[in-house]
């Protein structure tokens, strides 16, 4: 398909297809929009059905657009969920702000306000707030689906505009201690330091707490295409999954012990000499002590912990090690845990003692949840970093970014809380909260104590597409632009940089987030620095990360779409002598250009890094780092009060805090509610029946959801989708202890009892 101009927006009355790329997942998958002309196509109702016409019969939408398949684009080669598919129906009026609202003293409600108003009381809001309490008692709250040109300009407005330290985004939740565990382990974090395309072309794959199935459909072709060449899948998830039916062994420990089962599956590789002494000698460090670690952790104590049978780790090891190549992918079931950072690495510690990394077709990768949790943290919006992936503490990072934004190094200030910490301080020490893009009060652990916190700040202002249920706590709320009616990139989860083009003008009354932080700004007093062209915006964070280990300098939007795409770090030149310098993040000798000479005498445009780490790691000294970890228990165990375990994951066609999703009618009749998971045999001791309501109680609070009864769950565990608010509310039940590293909760696992619920 033709690529239309990178910039602007267009027309509705066009009839030229737009490349563009899902709203959703970190997945970004390709689909171009086609303008569908007044009154034909889908319905503009409340539920992106049709809406009513005078006499109450259904009529057809004012305009707008339709999904049509992008085949060319190599991530989902045209495929899509049902997500994907329904994505305009919340770009209808009918579900969306599309007028800013402001809470009147006198009624308590909020009520239409022109825009004027809203920026006026929000900018009030701020800046009274500091002067009274001090700059860090204005807090920031991101998302991790906002563009890199917005969360870039969200991070610049808090440090800069606001002076204050207190900003983090709910990508935090997403693969904070699987970062973490990169960047212990290689020097630099990127999901996949590979194309999801080796995926199927690998002899293994171990895939760890990810339902790829529901989670993001169109990547488990790749699991397909893997199985059809003769390769082989392991599963590891406490639930008989949609994805777990389709792996050649399905390990299903108890929620909490993923790190005692790799250090069982590390332990039995030493045992039966399955260890690459020559790469542990020549490309790693730390070995001895990570070896005498997993040496505690003899088979059948592993099996004990995590009640996976010894024979079935040992038929792991002998899948693993006998492929010539293999992979180690984590989603959010090793990694939203109190111990998140430390189990990653030991998954880790299994591909460097088998030598399955640095190398073609194996290695380590993360499977990043939120569609732009890869760049939202990349660019400043997380409460330690800098653009580039810069180190906030570091100096040398401060001096750049400061020289970038025409501000003093000194006058930024440092480090700040991380995103649990930054709500549990709501209404205390942080007294005015902006938000944008993030729905806190039912995606947050220990939720109900979280939108207790919220309803304590002096002063909260959201921008949001929908009023979502933390939004209508607010004293202002905005109305801004969606995925299809603004331009601006996204990084997905392998690391591409790619651009996401507006396809409509936004409806009158809505204006795009970029927009409202230059209105901000203006009114505390930067009349400049914050352009609304996102286009701007991404030439200044090109330069803010030129020599950062997530370097873009050499990223255009040009070469994004000509490319379908750009992995980064792509540095803007390769050096006459073929160094990529520091920029690269140490990945100079790693580069596959796919038909593009990278050494060629003479300094030319960088290709980008689609495979790192194949000669050399980001270390300093280039060696892979091991992790020596142990197992240890959960923040919360069960006892004699709460004797089940609870865990908690997505379903097929909700996403994250359902926020939009639960606007279409399609994926609500897919999935209209909460339900509890839990086996036959708890159902029978409980007195449980097939959808009577069970409430799951923890030590924080309550929920209630119709009962769902499986054998594909342990019997010691139960499980909850996340997506709803109310009496169903997965997160109130969750705990918020912390990873001391990653500062990840625990959403994975936490101790509760069951009982038969009232109607």
């Amino acid at each position: 398909m033709a690529h239309v101009p990178v910039t602007g927006d267009r027309s509705p009355a066009s009839s030229d297809p737009v490349d563009t790329h899902c709203p959703y997942c970190s997945l970004q998958c390709g689909m171009a929009l086609r303008p569908v002309p007044p009154g034909d196509g889908p319905g503009d109702g409340p539920d992106g059905g049709p809406g009513d016409g005078p006499d109450g019969r259904p009529e057809g939408r004012p305009g707008g657009v339709e999904v049509v398949e992008r085949t060319a684009f190599p991530v989902n080669r045209g495929a899509l969920c049902g997500k994907g598919r329904t994505a305009p129906a919340v770009l209808s009026s009918r579900v969306r702000l599309t007028e800013p609202l402001v809470r009147r003293p006198d009624t308590g409600r909020l009520e239409p306000a022109t825009w004027e108003e809203a920026l006026d009381r929000i900018a009030e809001g701020l800046e009274s707030t500091g002067r009274a309490y001090g700059r860090d008692a204005v807090g920031v709250f991101g998302g991790g689906g906002l563009t890199n040109e917005k969360a870039y300009a969200l991070g610049k407005f808090a440090r800069v505009v606001l002076g204050t330290s207190q900003i983090d985004y709910n990508g935090r939740f997403c693969m904070s201690s699987a970062a973490a565990a990169h960047q212990r382990a290689f020097g630099l974090d990127r999901g996949l330091p590979f194309p999801l395309a080796d995926v199927a072309r690998t002899g293994c794959v171990v895939l760890v707490g990810s339902n790829l199935a529901e989670t993001m459909p169109p990547a488990l072709r790749y699991l397909t295409e893997l199985k059809e060449a003769g390769g082989r899948l392991i599963v590891v998830d406490p639930r008989r999954t949609r994805t777990a039916e389709q792996a050649d062994l399905h390990l299903a420990p108890r929620p909490g012990t993923d790190l005692a089962l790799a250090l069982g599956l590390l332990h039995l590789v030493v045992a039966e000499g399955r260890v690459d002494e020559e790469f542990v000698e020549r490309r790693t460090s730390g070995w001895p002590e990570a070896r005498a670690a997993a040496m505690a952790h003899w088979p059948e104590l592993v099996e004990r912990i995590t009640g996976v049978p010894v024979p079935e780790l040992r038929k792991a090891v002998t899948m693993f090690c006998d492929a010539e190549s293999s992979m180690v992918l984590t989603a959010r079931g090793p990694e939203q845990q109190s111990k998140g950072t430390d189990t990653v690495g030991a998954w880790i510690n299994l591909c460097l003692a088998t030598g399955r990394a640095g190398r073609p077709l194996s290695g380590y990768g993360c499977l990043t949840g939120q569609g732009n949790g890869q760049g939202g943290r990349e660019h400043g919006q997380k409460a330690d970093q800098l653009p580039g992936y810069r180190k906030l503490d570091d100096p040398a990072a401060r001096a750049h970014v400061a020289a970038v934004w025409g501000v003093e190094p000194d006058d930024l200030p440092g480090p700040g809380r991380s995103a649990y910490e930054l709500l549990d301080a709501l209404g205390q020490d942080i007294r005015a909260l902006l938000l944008m893009g993030s729905n806190p009060l039912v995606s947050a652990p220990r939720a109900a104590h979280v939108e207790s916190r919220l309803r304590s700040l002096d002063f909260l202002a959201v921008a949001d597409v929908v009023l979502s249920e933390t939004a209508a706590l607010a004293d202002v709320v905005l109305p801004v632009a969606q995925w299809a009616e603004e331009t601006g990139t996204m990084t997905n989860l392998e690391g591409r940089v790619l651009l996401r083009r507006a396809a409509l003008t936004p409806p009158p009354g809505v204006r795009t987030d970029l927009w409202v932080l230059g209105g901000l700004a203006a009114r505390l007093g930067w009349e400049k620095g914050f352009p609304a062209d996102a286009e701007e915006v991404f030439e200044e964070l090109r330069r803010a990360s030129a020599g950062g280990p997530a370097d873009y300098s050499g990223i255009t939007y040009r070469r994004i779409a000509e490319e379908d795409g750009v992995f980064w770090p792509c540095p803007e030149r390769v050096e006459r002598d073929g160094s990529e310098g520091a920029a690269s993040g140490g990945a100079k000798d790693s580069v596959d250009t796919e038909g593009t000479d990278s050494v060629n005498a003479g300094a030319h445009p960088h290709p980008g890094t689609p495979r790192l780490f194949l000669d050399r790691f980001a270390t300093d000294d280039g060696r892979a780092r091991f992790a020596p970890v142990s197992h240890r228990p959960a923040a919360e165990e069960p006892d004699a009060e709460y004797p089940v375990l609870l865990t908690t994951g997505r379903v097929l066609a909700q996403y994250q805090s359902g926020a939009q999703t639960r606007r279409v009618r399609e994926l609500n009749e897919a999935a209209p509610g909460p339900y509890v998971q839990l086996h036959p045999l708890l159902a029978e001791r409980l007195g449980v029946a097939e959808g009577a309501p069970v409430a799951v109680v923890s030590r924080r609070g309550r929920a209630v959801a119709p009962a769902r009864i499986s054998r594909d769950i342990r019997p010691d565990t139960v499980f909850m989708p996340f997506h709803w608010a109310g009496p169903g509310r997965a997160n109130t039940v969750t705990n918020p202890a912390l990873d001391p590293v990653s500062r990840m909760p625990e959403f994975k696992v936490c101790a509760v009892r069951l009982e038969p619920a009232a109607d």
